[in-house]
C-alpha cells in the first residue's frame, strides 16, 4: 500500500491528530483533504484559517517523498489508524496518532499487553521488583511495553528478553536513530523479539515535549499500566495520568514512605490512581486473568423496563456474555469517552451492570 497520502497528512504544520480527524470526517479521505482548496478547509470546524493555507499550500511534498524513502529502505512498516495492524487499544483513545512508524515482530493487538514504568533512578528495590515481576510473567503470554529509557524502562526491556517475552519499545523520535545510544544493542535484540514503534518520523528532534506524547501511546496500547518506582513527578507518573483518562487500568507497587522514588507509586495508590501489587499473581486478580477461562454458564437477565435508549444499546450487546472488556464495550458503542463512562456508572449504580477487575463489565 502507498501511503504517502497518510505520511503527508502528518508533515503538515498544525494538522494533529485531533485536527486531522475533523478533517477526515468532513472530507472523507485523506487524498480528499490535500485536494481541498483552502476556502473550504477553513469552514470546518477546528480547523482555521492558517492550518487550511497550510494544508493548500502543498509545501509537504518534499518531506513526504523523503519519509517514504527511508521507510522502504529500511523496511519499516507504517501503521494507518484503520489499519488492521494498528495497535487496536490505541485507536481507540481520542488523540490517538494517526501514522505509526514500527519494525519488529511482535503483534501489536495480543491479547495481554502490559506497559511498566518507573523512574530513570531505579533503587536496588525497584530492581529486585522488576526482575521478580517479569519472570513471574513468564506463564501469562503478554507482551511487555515501555519507553527505552534509563531505570526501570531498560530493566523491563532486557528482562523480557531474558525471559523470552516479547516487549515493545516507545520511541519519543524516529527510528533513525536509537536515544539513549547505549541502549542501541537491547534495542537490536529487540527487533527480533519485539519491535520499536514511534509517531515520529526519522530527523525529529528531540525535543522534551516528545516524551509525553510517547507516554500516551504506552498507556494506550495497553490493558494496564505497572509503575514499580516513581518519584511524585517524572514521566511513569505522567504515563499512569494518561492511562486513567483512558479508563485503563493502573498497578503500584508499594515502597517505605520515606523514600523518594516510591512516593510516586505510594501517592498513585493513596489517591485510588493505582491498585496496590505485589507480584504477578496480584496483577492476575486485577485483571481477571486467573479466572476468565474458568467461568461457564451465561444467565440471560429479563430485560429492565427503565433503560434509556443509550443504556438499552449496551445492555443489548452485554447480554448473554460472561464478561465484556472496556476496549470492546468502545468499539462496539463507538460513543466519545465522557459518554460512555457516564453510562456506565449510571448503569453500574442503578444494578443493571457490574463492574469487574480488569475494567471487564458484565449485566
Amino acid at each position: 500500500m502507498n501511503f504517502y497520502h497518510q505520511i503527508a497528512l502528518t508533515k503538515i504544520k498544525g494538522v494533529g491528530p485531533k485536527t486531522a480527524r475533523a478533517l477526515l470526517t468532513h472530507c472523507g479521505s485523506v487524498q480528499e483533504i490535500l485536494e481541498t482548496n483552502a476556502s473550504t478547509l477553513a469552514k470546518i470546524p477546528g480547523v482555521n484559517s492558517r492550518t487550511a493555507n497550510e494544508i493548500a499550500a502543498k509545501n509537504y511534498q518534499e518531506a513526504t517523498e523523503k519519509e517514504m524513502a527511508f521507510v522502504e529502505k529500511h523496511q519499516i512498516k507504517v501503521l494507518w489508524i484503520d489499519n488492521s495492524d494498528y495497535p487496536q487499544k490505541l485507536r481507540n483513545c481520542e488523540d490517538a496518532p494517526l501514522v505509526l512508524y514500527y519494525k519488529g515482530n511482535a503483534d501489536l493487538n495480543k491479547e495481554r499487553m502490559v506497559s511498566i514504568v518507573g523512574t530513570r533512578n531505579a533503587t536496588s528495590y525497584g530492581r529486585k521488583i522488576c526482575d521478580t515481576l517479569i519472570e513471574q510473567m513468564q506463564s501469562l503470554d503478554t507482551t511487555i511495553v515501555s519507553g527505552l529509557a534509563y531505570g526501570i524502562d531498560i530493566m523491563a526491556h532486557k528482562n523480557a528478553l531474558l525471559h523470552r517475552i516479547p516487549t515493545v519499545g516507545v520511541l519519543g523520535h524516529g527510528l533513525d536513530r536509537i536515544y539513549p545510544a547505549t541502549h542501541r544493542e537491547t534495542a537490536s535484540a529487540m527487533l527480533q523479539q519485539g519491535g520499536l514503534l514511534t509517531e515520529f518520523p526519522s530527523d525529529s528532534n528531540l525535543d522534551r515535549q516528545n516524551f509525553p506524547m510517547r507516554n500516551r501511546i504506552i498507556a494506550g496500547m495497553s490493558d494496564v499500566t505497572i509503575v514499580i518506582e516513581a518519584a511524585t513527578k517524572g514521566g511513569a507518573l505522567i504515563t499512569a495520568e494518561i492511562a486513567n483518562s483512558y479508563n485503563r487500568d493502573v498497578c503500584a507497587f508499594p515502597g517505605a514512605i520515606d523514600q523518594l522514588y516510591s512516593a510516586g507509586c505510594n501517592y498513585l495508590i493513596k489517591t485510588n490512581r493505582a491498585h496496590l501489587i505485589r507480584d504477578a499473581k496480584d496483577l492476575c486478580y486485577l485483571m481477571n486473568w486467573e479466572t476468565s477461562e474458568k467461568q461457564t454458564g451465561i444467565q440471560l437477565p429479563l430485560l429492565p423496563p427503565e433503560l434509556n435508549k443509550d443504556q438499552l444499546h449496551l445492555y443489548l450487546f452485554l447480554q448473554g456474555k460472561q464478561q465484556v472488556g472496556i476496549d470492546d464495550i468502545t468499539r462496539y458503542c463507538n460513543w466519545p469517552q465522557s459518554k460512555l463512562a457516564m453510562i456506565l456508572l449510571e448503569m453500574e449504580m442503578n444494578g443493571h451492570i457490574t463492574s469487574l477487575p480488569g475494567k471487564m463489565y458484565k449485566i
